[in-house]
């Protein structure tokens, strides 16, 4: 497997996991020695001549010559601050394609206080190319790091400039000169961006789209020179509807470029919730574009979003049948062929893919599988619901049902208090998003808060990602069954490891980026957060021993990620 690379050494366990451009280094030492203080992570890019330790929010100390978080520098070399952690995500600001990143992890001890002396090394690498299956299947995220330390370091000053402060502006703001919209969008706003420029450039080929809320006017002025071949179903629910609304304000536009009889205003029962663009050459499906991500400034430059494209005319074709019937029959949806089963594809050499769309008559035919492999599971679930809080039916019910299974699992949810997920021996499987007010200590109450509104929007669960069972069900879903019965949805189930160790390591990417600021946050100052040293200088127990201790969710984590 391309997407794995690991190695033993000395009792001494690392594992890479490939990633959307990022990388899960997975750590497990056999025996911990005593005075064992962590890991060091070195990183050479390609093209890159030399190797760069990764860096720690944390240190051992903070004093005068290594100045604590609340007053200054808040990087601290792995090296010298290593990760007390079994694993850690890796993302780098500015992924390179063509080459392989090599990763050095060596464990560090502290025979004296204040000595850290390194110890067991390993050196491994793997591609973190963009492409999941070249010629197939594209997955892209957001980046989802407007409220971070990341942004503020790299665009504070323009923060507050680069959305409007009302939705309904979004057509007619001017956005912000730079690279801040590439950083924020990240993969899943290449995706779209290719995608239209791809269908502009070829006179051959036509658009339909599907949109919910529709704001970002780059975005626009593409569907807009589109002219003629452009079909547009957009929603008009809620928010949405007035003549004020973006939109209606984007309606109005392309009616004038597409004429008005190829855009169509409709919301099913409920919504218009699809996010999906379908290329045809010659009226034939051959390339479609879904997921979470609206087009909208919220969704491409604050949420956690991912998009997905298939090169496949088969994927496809569905996607145009979905069309075709919400453009020509809306309110008979539900009863036809398209939206009462679920649609297998099958190719050579590809994964399996199964898609079920919405809305349709009982929300059991697609939530049912999905709850059925959350409760099948053996080894490890992994979700991120923005609306999980808010919704019953089988999707929570078996959610709620992880409590009482021995197996790994972390989720992501929008709303604090409504939900957590614990496990038997105690832990809390689920964080939520919380942004650190102005009462919290420095260095987060300088970040931006990125806006109101939700910032978690993904919608995805992967089964047993490490195993050769491994599932992720995604799309626009909510995966609820009000929103299956009465939104124009999709779901696909993807059945590869590698697509789900993609969305795994998603899910942990952002779930350790929410886990760390809520720790932040409950710490009564912030230098009580500090990396500890061995027991026999700190009189503390050592800070892996919790790891090792059996059937925890600690211990689960340490091994998944590692073997």
């Amino acid at each position: 497997m391309d997407f794995v690379n690991a190695k033993e050494q000395a009792g001494f366990s690392v594992k890479l996991w490939r990633g959307e451009r990022m990388c899960l280094i997975g750590m497990d030492v056999k025996s911990p020695e005593p005075d064992l203080v962590g890991f060091s992570i070195e990183v050479q890019s390609p093209g890159s001549p030399q190797f760069y330790p990764l860096r720690n929010r944390l240190a051992f100390s903070y004093d005068a010559s290594n100045p604590p978080p609340e007053n200054g520098y808040r990087n601290y070399p792995s090296l010298e601050a290593p990760f007390q952690k079994f694993r850690w995500v890796h993302f780098p600001y500015d992924p390179k394609d063509g080459g392989k990143y090599l990763y050095r992890v060596t464990k560090q001890h502290m025979p004296q206080d204040g000595k850290v002396s390194p110890g067991t090394s390993i050196t491994l690498d793997i591609a973190l190319d963009a492409e999941s299956y070249d010629g197939f299947l594209d997955v892209g995220f957001t980046r989802n790091f407007a409220s971070s330390q990341a942004f503020t370091d790299k665009y504070g000053q323009i923060a507050n400039k680069i959305i409007p402060a009302k939705a309904d502006d979004g057509l007619g703001f001017s956005k912000v000169p730079g690279d801040v919209y590439d950083w924020l969008g990240f993969e899943a706003y290449e995706l779209i961006k290719d995608f239209l420029a791809d269908v502009l450039a070829d006179s051959s080929s036509s658009l339909d789209l599907l949109a919910y809320d529709l704001n970002e006017p780059d975005v626009v002025d593409v569907l807009a020179k589109l002219g003629g071949r452009l079909r547009a179903i957009i929603d008009d629910s809620g928010s949405h509807k007035p003549p004020g609304s973006a939109e209606s304000q984007a309606a109005k536009r392309l009616m004038a470029s597409a004429g008005k009889p190829n855009v169509r205003r409709l919301h099913f029962v409920n919504l218009q919730h699809n996010k999906v663009l379908i290329a045809r050459r010659n009226g034939t499906p051959y390339k479609v574009l879904f997921g979470s991500t609206n087009f909208s400034f919220r969704g491409l430059y604050i949420q956690a979003n991912n998009a997905l494209v298939f090169s496949a005319p088969e994927v496809a074709d569905l996607f145009g049948k979905v069309f075709d019937q919400a453009f020509t029959a809306a309110g008979k949806f539900a009863s036809q062929p398209i939206a009462t089963k679920w649609h297998l594809v099958q190719l050579s050499n590809k994964p399996a893919l199964h898609f079920c769309f919405s809305p349709h008559q009982d929300a059991g035919l697609s939530l049912t599988p999905l709850a059925s492999a959350i409760e099948q599971a053996t080894s490890s679930v992994l979700f991120s619901i923005a609306f999980l809080s808010q919704s019953g039916g089988p999707t929570r019910d078996a959610i709620d049902r992880l409590m009482e299974k021995d197996v790994f699992s972390y989720g992501i949810s929008d709303k604090k208090g409504k939900l957590q997920v614990k496990k038997p021996d105690g832990s809390v499987g689920l964080v939520d998003f919380v942004y650190l007010s102005k009462k919290a200590p420095e260095p987060f109450k300088s970040e931006w808060a990125g806006g109101s509104g939700v910032h978690q929007h993904h919608k995805f669960v992967v089964t047993d990602f490490s195993l050769p069972t491994a599932k992720v069900f995604t799309g626009s879903s909510n995966l609820s069954p009000s929103g299956e019965e009465g939104n124009g949805d999709n779901l696909v189930m993807i059945e590869d490891p590698r697509v789900a160790t993609s969305y795994a390591i998603e899910a942990i990417r952002v779930f350790d980026h929410l886990h760390f600021r809520s720790a932040m946050q409950e710490a009564k100052k912030i230098s009580t957060l500090i990396l500890a040293k061995p027991t026999a200088i700190s009189k503390k127990p050592a800070w892996f021993e919790e790891y090792y201790v059996g059937g925890t969710q600690k211990e689960k984590d340490r091994l998944l990620f590692s073997h």
